[in-house]
């Protein structure tokens, strides 16, 4: 079991599991919509993934999740992050199979078998299949494991199959970058100019005048203007489809009567709840949570009501009252002085199938090895901490000998807590919990206090049925009556309503400003009939409705100078000024004292700026100024129209860096770089550029 614990972590990107049933119905709820059915979630470079392949990785891959986190549920943010990822997943997989298949490159059954139980197995094997009492990588452990495959149960089968084509995948890219990094050549030219864009250094004076100095009146902007600008950089401005919205939330509260209803409730249980003797299960037969044991210090009640439960005598109840949505009634079940806090040394000696466990051996090797352990420990108690050291299957025993230092009455887990709370400094002693078999000593114990035993009502305030058709009333009138943007404003402001603002929706968008799970939205606003102005119908969601208007609707691609006029407004207008401030600069004759005298700036010089400097003192990124230092005559001075500033400049000498004896280091730190950019995915992502891929995903989720 441990073993498949392990392979779990490494089954790929880990998705939640979506419904087969829902997947049908959003298929059919499409197929009736457009006419046709499109069993297709999408399409790379012609190669269809369909909503049958897509759910079955969503589903394996969500079971691994769920078991490398020890959880049995998902949150919706987790969900849909997960969903995304095995979008991505399955992406990856068909465009780099399709390179590899095209380079020829495979893993044989030899080599896949030389991953596994070869001289040097695959990192992942060696981790998985390391023997926790030596530390050490044991082949037998993966021997007797695949021996024992075919008596294993169908999911611990999937999942060495998911294992091995981990390790094939894993190969494969290995493979496919080491062809990459051998092809890298640098020629020596190319060697040397960038030694020298490194070590060169300029000698200049300039003057730089901000644009945001010079008064936006001194400029008119024109079409022809906004249309140069477009025309050279529209390609920066390319984008992915985007969406406008404002909505507006009803939300499902609970009402005045509905908090009235769950304090009555509360308050027709108080005279059981004082009189009777299974304080335990009346509570857990009429509490929205469960009878809590614990034995409560002071400052670990709620301040509701711990000054009255350390004061009053057993018997006492106090209620009803308010807390964290709910009504409550405590009750005072006991009294007593305890410690505050322990101190114990322990070692797990743990066995497969334990809770967390990497052990090989069987619960009756593990009782036995305790059992041994703790007669020599109680022989000779100062070996305990060699003994952790060497023998603890706790992997904090490696660092603190056992030692589990201070901690308080229901830090670990009840058999454990139990024995360490019910037992004297110095006692040595075994108990059984879901990790293993725990041998103890209790080293520490603080003074006693008053410790208080507390049972609870809580009865959680929720929206009746009433209170829901009423609110749902108010969101049907409003969507009754606003059926144009223009309605939809005037309800707004009429009903006193706070209308929300959603700006730049993607496909992929999951989450609105106080809307958790926003994917009916979503879809409503990138879906073809929608049109920009409409008004959606009422979307219920988690404990509210919501409804929407489409202010704004932007396709994917460059957009039109039209949709992009506002945004360019700015770096137009610094081009504009950049021209203006050039012509200024000639009347001066480009002299740099007369041009920083007119316009009240600073004479600047800096005698070691290089071609590879990203940043100008003072001016931050400016490209164009650094680029033309370098590419023109010593001695003249000049100007230049930069990203922040224009300038007069003025280069006294270049002065070039003496010829290296080697090119050794820049030759290894540029291979070092590019190496760093493939093993970081750069080829996929290039290939992924080039792939034609359309995503449908929305039709679906």
């Amino acid at each position: 079991m441990a073993v498949i614990g392990k392979i779990r972590q490494r089954s790929g990107l880990l998705i939640a599991v979506i419904g087969i049933a829902l997947a049908a119905f959003v298929l059919g709820d499409f197929a009736k919509s457009s006419g046709k059915r499109e069993f297709h979630v999408g399409t790379v470079d012609g190669e269809n993934i369909s909503i049958q392949d897509f759910n079955k990785k969503f589903e394996d891959n969500a079971e691994a999740t769920r078991q490398q986190r020890q959880t049995e549920r998902l949150s919706q943010d987790e969900l849909f992050s997960l969903r995304e990822s095995t979008w991505n997943q399955m992406v990856q997989q068909i465009i780099m199979q399709r390179e590899y298949d095209n380079l020829g490159l495979v893993v044989s059954t030899e080599e896949l078998f030389d991953l596994v139980q070869g001289p040097n197995p695959h990192p992942a094997i060696i981790s998985n299949f390391t023997n926790p009492e030596t530390g050490q990588y044991d082949r037998n452990l993966v021997l007797n494991y695949l021996q024992n495959l075919d008596n294993m149960q169908p999911a611990a089968k999937e999942q060495w199959l998911r294992f091995e084509q981990y390790l094939k995948e894993d190969r494969l890219s290995t493979k496919y970058q080491n062809l990459i990094n051998k092809a890298y050549y640098i020629p020596k030219a190319m060697a040397e100019m960038i030694y020298h864009e490194k070590n060169d250094k300029a000698d200049v004076e300039y003057v730089g005048v901000r644009y945001a100095s010079i008064a936006d009146s001194l400029v008119t902007l024109t079409d022809s203007d906004y249309k140069t600008y477009f025309e050279a950089n529209k390609k920066m401005y390319e984008r992915d489809a985007m969406r406008d919205i404002e909505y507006v939330v009803f939300d499902i509260l609970p009402s005045q009567d509905d908090n009235d209803e769950a304090q009555k409730a509360v308050q027709r249980l108080i005279p059981e709840f004082t009189v009777t003797t299974n304080v335990e299960g009346f509570v857990n037969a009429n509490s929205d949570e469960r009878y809590d044991s614990t034995w409560f210090s002071r400052g670990k009640l709620s301040p509701s009501i711990e000054g009255l439960m350390f004061e009053a005598q057993p018997g006492y109840v106090y209620g009803p009252y308010y807390e964290n949505g709910a009504f409550k009634a405590a009750r005072l079940v006991d009294v007593s002085f305890k410690t505050d806090s322990v101190r114990a040394s322990h070692i797990l000696i743990a066995y497969e199938g334990a809770a967390r466990s990497e052990a090989k051996r069987t619960k009756e090797q593990a009782k036995a090895k305790a059992d041994s352990i703790l007669a020599e420990v109680k022989k000779r108690p100062s070996k305990m901490k060699d003994l952790a050291l060497q023998l603890s299957d706790d992997a904090s025993a490696k660092t603190n000998g056992g030692d589990l230092d201070w901690f308080t009455e229901g830090t670990m887990v009840k058999p454990f807590n139990d024995f360490v709370m019910n037992n004297k400094v110095g006692t040595i002693g075994m108990v059984e919990t879901d990790f293993g078999y725990h041998v103890i000593e209790v080293t520490g114990k603080k003074e006693p206090s008053k410790r208080v035993r507390v049972a609870i009502i809580s009865y959680q305030v929720s929206p009746s049925t009433r209170t829901y058709q009423d609110v749902f009333a108010k969101a049907s009138k409003f969507a009754t009556e606003s059926k144009t943007r223009e309605q939809f404003d005037a309800a707004v402001e009429r009903d006193g309503l706070s209308k929300r603002l959603a700006p730049a929706l993607r496909k992929t968008t999951n989450r609105l400003p106080g809307i958790e799970n926003a994917r009916q939205i979503t879809r409503w606003a990138f879906d073809d009939k929608t049109e920009r102005d409409d008004v959606s119908t009422i979307f219920e969601l988690d404990n509210m409705f919501v409804i929407a208007v489409l202010t704004k609707k932007l396709e994917k691609g460059i957009p039109t100078l039209d949709e992009i006029k506002e945004t360019i407004e700015p770096m137009v207008r610094n081009q504009k000024k950049g021209e203006y401030l050039l012509a200024q600069f000639k009347n001066e004759g480009n002299d740099l004292s007369r041009v920083a005298a007119k316009f009240g700036v600073d004479r600047t010089s800096q005698p070691d700026l290089t071609f590879d400097t990203r940043f100008l003192q003072n001016f931050g990124q400016e490209n164009k100024f650094v680029g033309h230092v370098f590419g023109t005559q010593i001695g003249q001075n000049t100007s230049i129209a930069g990203t922040n500033a224009a300038f007069v400049l003025k280069v006294n000498n270049i002065t070039k860096a003496e010829a290296p004896t080697s090119l050794d280091q820049v030759l290894m730190e540029q291979r070092m770089s590019f190496e760093s950019n493939v093993r970081n995915n750069g080829a996929f992502r290039a290939l992924e550029k080039k792939a034609k891929i359309a995503d449908n995903r929305l039709l679906f989720y």
